[in-house]
């Protein structure tokens, strides 16, 4: 548990291709159902302060409290996603904690010497940031906004992995699951 953050709630991997990840995840490693999110409606993303017009697939599933976010990028847009798979580098990218307590949360991180790298917003309640990173790949640190609908929607996601069968491995929003 990080003593600034609490418990890390998802880990994030940024992939090539997100249907091959997902094909893995749900047969290889028994981990779901996934909900899919071929082009995710981000707000306000900025990448090192300017704005950055960023287009991403994102899917989730829960393996237990732990969160599973697979991340393709879509376009060439400045990010921190383009510049992992740039270096090389592919899979986990990120830790993310999740918190209620945006604002205070975000000003505790930067007292300490956090520098946002990345930030952007999903929906009313969906705010989030990254940090910057010059530890090793797979290092940085997410901080997300799960007040309201956002954190409904994750405690749905992880109720469904807790009942899951195997079967319907990929749901989308418009699924109904």
């Amino acid at each position: 548990m990080s003593r600034l953050f609490g418990p890390v709630r998802q880990n994030g991997y940024v992939v090539r291709d997100i249907d091959a990840a997902l094909t893995h995840w749900t047969e290889v490693m028994g981990v779901g159902p996934f909900w899919y999110f071929e082009r995710v409606p981000i707000e306000r993303f900025h990448y090192g302060g300017e704005p950055s017009p960023l287009e991403v697939s994102i899917a989730l599933a829960n393996s237990g409290p732990l969160q599973i976010e697979l991340i393709q990028q879509r376009n060439d847009a400045p990010s921190m996603y383009r510049d992992f798979l740039a270096a090389g580098h592919e899979g986990l990218q990120h830790v993310a904690y999740w918190t209620e307590a945006f604002d205070t949360d975000l000003d505790r991180a930067r007292a300490a010497g956090f520098a946002v790298g990345q930030s952007g917003q999903i929906g009313d309640d969906g705010r989030f940031v990254y940090f910057e990173s010059a530890g090793h790949p797979g290092s940085v640190v997410e901080l997300s906004e799960i007040s309201g609908a956002k954190g409904k929607f994750f405690s749905r996601i992880a109720a469904a992995a807790a009942e899951w069968d195997g079967n319907d491995a990929i749901r989308g929003p418009s699924s109904g699951a």
